[in-house]
C-alpha cells in the first residue's frame, strides 16, 4: 500500500504558485512519501484530485501544505481542512477534453490550448487555469510561445480564464504531453483541420487557419485593436452606474469636446484614479466606458512591470505609452490603463524607476485624445506624486457591493445559465457578505461544477443546493488571507435560553445589516461595539460562533494579546491592519477574545508602554476621525474591571452585556443540546439532573455528558446507552467550576452598569 499522510490546508501566499496546480510540501514530507520535487501527488479531501508537489520552505511547519484557490476548490475544502496526500500514478494522457467560457472556446485553437496544459496533472471534474506550468517546465514545453499566443488570442484577461476538465483518457490522473490530443467539448481537437476565430477589435472576428497566423498578425487583413474580451454593456455594471456615468462624461469632454474645455480655461487632458476593492470590476468598467466612446484601451499591468529589472520595466512602460500616444496622434481616442498602479508607484520606498515612469506619464497625458486612468485597491499606498495636478488629478471610487447589489449581480451573472426557477438570489446574496463581482463569478463556476458532477443529464440546471454548497469552498477575496472561524453549523437559534443576551446581540450586530433603513429613518447610528462578560465557560465564545454561523457577516477573531509585538510600532500596525481588513470584508465583525489582555487599564502595565499604545490604537479605530462602516467590534472577557474604561464609553464598546451562569432551566437546555446524539437508559431525567447542578457552567454541563458516555465505554466498548449509574459516576468526576466570589464580583459590576 502506498504511503499517505494527512496534512492541514493553507492558501498559498505566493503569486508564483497561484493557479498553476502546484502544492508545496515540507521536504521531510516529500521524503516520507518517497517523492522527489515536481512529482505528482494524489489528494483526497471532500473530492479527489491530483497535483504537482514542490518543496516548501524547510523552516515551515511539517504538517501544513500550501495550495492555490483553484486546487482547493477542486478538493472541495477550505483553509484549515485536512487532506490526505499520497504518491500518484500518473499516466501520459492520450486525450483530454475541456469546457470553458464562450470567449475561450471561440478564441483558442486546440493547439494553443495544449500549449497551456502541457506539464499539468489533470483529473476529470477538475478546474484548471490557462497559466502554463512554468515553475518546472517539462521537456517540450515552450512557455514563452504559450503565453504570447494566449495573450494575443484572449487579451490581458487570459490569466483569469478557468476551464473544466470533462474527460480524460485513460481514466484517473493524467499528464498532458506534446502528443496528447486536446480539444473542446463538442468542438475541435488537435489534429483536425478548420479555422479559428480570433478577436479583431470592435466586436468583429477574423479567421486564421493556425496559431502561426495569430503570432504573425501582419499577414492578417484585420484592423489593429486590443486583444481584450468583448466589453460588458454599461447596463450590466450593477452598482457602478454612477461611476460609469461620470467617467463617460469625462471621456466625452476630453475626446469629443476639448475646445469647450479650453474656452472655459481648463486643459483638455484627462488623468483619473479609480479605486475599489480587489475584484470589484475596475478594469471591466474602464473597458466598458471606453467602448462607448470608441476609444482603444492599452493596458499596462503594474505588478508585472514592477517585477522586472529597472531597464526592462522602463522599456515596458515606454512601449505602452508609445502605443497609446501613436494612436492618439492619429486622431483616434486612446485610454492608457495602469492596472494596480500602487505596485509600480508605491507611496513608501518608491523604486528609482518611479521617477522615470512619472515623467513619461506627465509627458503623455498632455497628448490630445489620450486619457490615463489608474486603478488601485489601496489608494493610500499610491505615490502622492501621481495625484499631482498635471497627472491623475481626478478620483473615482467603486464601492463594495451591498446585499441589493449582490442580488442584481447574481441575476446578471446567471441570466444566461440554466437555473432552477426556485433559486432565491436574495437569500444567496445575504450569505455572501463582502463578495465582489469576481467572487460571485467564482461562486457561479463552483456551483456549475457541482451541478455537472451531480447529474449526467444532457440539460443539467444549477439549483439552490449547488449555490449554497459552493459557499463552503468559495471565500471572498478580502478574506483570502484570514483563517475562517469554524462555526459547526451553529446559529443563534441553537443557543438555548439566554433570551436577553441573544436579543442584545441581534440588535447590535445583525439589525444594522438587516435594517439599515430603519436606523437612517430614525436618524441614529447603529452601535459600534459590544462587550460580553461573564464567568468562564458560560458560552461567550459559543455566542460568537452562533453569530458567525448566521452567514451574514465575516468574522475576524483575535485571541488575547496575539496582536502584541515586542518591536516598537508593530502592535499598533497590527491593530490598523486588522481593522483595514475588516473594512475591506464588510459587513464584518472583529471579535476580541480575552479583551482584558489586549486593552488593560492604561498606566498600570510594565511593558514599556506597548499595552497603552495598543489601547490608544483601538480607541482611534473604534471612534476616530475616520468612521467605521459596516464593522462591529465584539469583545469578551471574564475580568471586565480590568478593561480600560475609555473602551466602554458610548461610541466604542457601548453595549455591555452580562452572560450570567446558567440557571436550572438553562442547564436543562444545555444538557439536552449536548446529548442530542447520546442514547440514555430509562431513569435518566435531564430536567431533574439540571436542578442538582448548581454552580455548573455551560462547559461543565457539556463535560458531564461527555464523561458519562466515557464511563459507559469503560464498562463496555459495546455499550449502547448511558444509564443513571454512569451519570452518577460522572458527577463525582466533573466538579462545578464557577467561583462564588467571582460570580459576586461580576454581579456587582453588572449592577453598577
Amino acid at each position: 500500500m502506498a504511503p499517505q499522510i494527512t496534512l492541514t490546508v493553507r492558501l498559498t501566499p505566493s503569486a508564483v504558485d497561484t493557479r498553476r496546480g502546484v502544492v508545496r510540501l515540507h521536504p521531510e514530507v516529500l521524503d516520507a512519501l518517497g517523492l522527489q520535487a515536481w512529482d505528482a501527488v494524489h489528494l483526497t479531501g471532500a473530492r479527489v484530485s491530483a497535483a504537482i508537489a514542490a518543496a516548501a520552505d524547510r523552516g515551515g511547519p511539517t504538517g501544513v501544505m500550501t495550495l492555490d484557490d483553484v486546487t482547493m476548490s477542486n478538493l472541495g475544502v477550505t483553509e484549515g481542512a485536512e487532506v490526505v496526500v499520497a504518491p500518484a500514478d500518473v499516466a501520459p494522457a492520450k486525450s483530454v477534453t475541456v469546457a470553458g467560457s464562450r470567449l475561450a472556446t471561440t478564441s483558442l485553437s486546440p493547439e494553443t490550448l495544449r500549449l497551456a496544459l502541457i506539464g499539468k496533472v489533470l483529473t476529470t471534474g477538475d478546474a484548471v487555469s490557462l497559466l502554463p506550468q512554468d515553475l518546472q517546465p517539462p521537456p517540450g514545453a515552450d512557455v514563452s510561445a504559450a503565453r504570447t499566443k494566449l495573450s494575443r488570442a484572449i487579451g490581458m484577461t487570459w490569466t483569469n480564464e478557468l476551464l473544466t476538465v470533462t474527460a480524460v483518457e485513460p481514466a484517473g490522473a493524467v499528464a498532458v504531453h506534446p502528443s496528447t490530443v486536446v480539444g473542446w467539448r463538442d468542438g475541435p481537437r488537435t489534429g483536425e483541420t478548420g479555422t479559428e476565430l480570433v478577436p479583431a477589435g470592435g466586436g468583429q472576428m477574423y479567421a486564421t487557419t493556425s496559431d502561426t497566423d495569430v503570432l504573425d498578425a501582419e499577414i492578417v487583413a484585420a484592423p489593429a485593436a486590443p486583444a481584450f474580451s468583448p466589453a460588458v454593456p454599461i447596463a450590466d455594471l450593477v452598482g457602478a452606474q454612477e461611476v460609469a456615468r461620470r467617467l463617460t462624461e469625462w471621456f466625452e469632454l476630453a475626446f469629443q469636446r476639448p475646445e469647450l474645455l479650453e474656452k472655459l480655461g481648463a486643459a483638455p487632458r484627462l488623468g483619473a484614479l479609480l479605486s475599489g476593492p480587489e475584484g470589484v470590476g475596475k478594469a471591466t468598467l474602464i473597458r466598458s466606458v471606453a467602448s462607448t466612446v470608441d476609444a482603444e484601451v492599452i493596458e499596462l499591468v503594474a505588478p508585472t512591470v514592477a517585477a522586472l529589472e529597472p531597464n526592462a520595466a522602463a522599456s515596458r512602460v515606454n512601449d505602452a505609452i508609445g502605443k497609446a500616444v501613436a494612436r492618439a496622434r492619429d486622431g483616434k481616442p486612446a485610454v492608457l490603463m495602469l492596472n494596480d498602479v500602487d505596485a509600480l508607484l508605491p507611496a513608501s520606498e518608491a523604486p528609482p524607476v518611479a521617477t522615470v515612469v512619472l515623467d513619461a506619464l506627465r509627458a503623455a497625458v498632455a497628448t490630445p485624445k489620450l486619457a490615463i486612468v489608474g486603478t488601485t485597491a489601496h489608494p493610500e499606498a499610491v505615490d502622492p506624486r501621481l495625484r499631482s495636478v498635471d497627472l491623475l488629478d481626478r478620483e473615482l471610487a467603486l464601492p463594495l457591493p451591498d446585499g441589493k447589489t449582490r442580488t442584481e449581480l447574481l441575476r446578471v451573472l446567471l441570466r444566461d445559465v440554466p437555473v432552477e426557477s426556485d433559486v432565491d438570489f436574495g437569500a444567496i446574496a445575504e450569505r455572501t457578505p463582502a463578495f465582489v463581482a469576481a467572487d460571485l463569478v467564482a461562486l457561479r463556476r463552483e456551483a456549475a461544477v457541482r451541478a455537472a458532477l451531480r447529474t449526467r443529464d444532457e440539460e443539467p440546471k444549477i439549483t439552490s443546493e449547488d449555490l449554497f454548497g459552493a459557499l463552503e469552498t468559495v471565500r471572498p477575496t478580502s478574506m483570502s488571507t484570514s483563517d475562517t472561524l469554524q462555526t459547526g453549523g451553529l446559529t443563534l437559534e441553537d443557543v438555548g435560553d439566554m433570551v436577553e443576551v441573544r436579543q442584545s446581540l441581534t440588535e447590535a450586530v445583525l439589525w444594522p445589516l438587516q435594517y439599515p433603513d430603519s436606523f437612517a429613518r430614525l436618524g441614529v447610528a447603529p452601535p459600534r461595539g459590544v462587550l460580553l462578560y461573564g464567568p468562564p465557560g458560560c458560552g461567550k465564545t459559543y455566542l460568537v460562533r452562533a453569530l458567525a454561523g448566521s452567514g451574514k457577516l465575516n468574522v475576524f477573531a483575535v485571541k488575547g494579546a496575539e496582536l502584541m509585538d515586542k518591536w516598537v510600532g508593530e502592535s499598533e500596525r497590527a491593530v490598523r491592519e486588522l481593522f483595514r481588513r475588516a473594512a475591506e470584508a464588510s459587513p464584518s465583525m472583529v471579535f476580541l477574545d480575552e479583551v482584558d489582555a489586549l486593552a488593560p487599564r492604561r498606566g498600570q502595565s510594565s511593558d514599556s508602554g506597548v499595552a497603552d499604545r495598543v489601547v490608544a490604537a483601538l480607541l482611534t479605530e473604534l471612534d476616530g476621525v475616520e468612521p467605521m462602516r459596516d464593522v462591529v467590534v465584539l469583545g469578551a472577557t471574564n475580568r471586565p474591571e480590568l478593561v480600560d474604561p475609555a473602551l466602554l464609553r458610548p461610541g466604542r464598546l457601548e453595549r455591555v452585556v452580562y452572560v450570567p451562569p446558567p440557571d436550572a432551566e438553562a442547564r436543562a437546555e444545555i444538557l439536552r443540546a449536548s446529548s442530542k446524539n447520546t442514547p440514555f437508559a430509562e431513569g435518566v431525567d435531564l430536567a431533574v439532573l439540571a436542578e442538582s447542578l448548581d454552580g455548573y457552567s455551560a462547559a461543565d454541563c457539556a463535560a458531564l455528558i461527555r464523561e458519562a458516555a466515557l464511563t459507559a465505554m469503560r464498562e463496555s466498548l459495546d455499550a449502547a446507552e448511558v444509564g443513571p449509574s454512569h451519570v452518577d459516576a460522572a458527577r463525582k468526576a466533573v466538579r462545578p467550576s464557577l467561583d462564588p466570589a467571582q460570580l459576586a464580583a461580576l454581579q456587582a459590576f453588572s449592577e453598577s452598569r
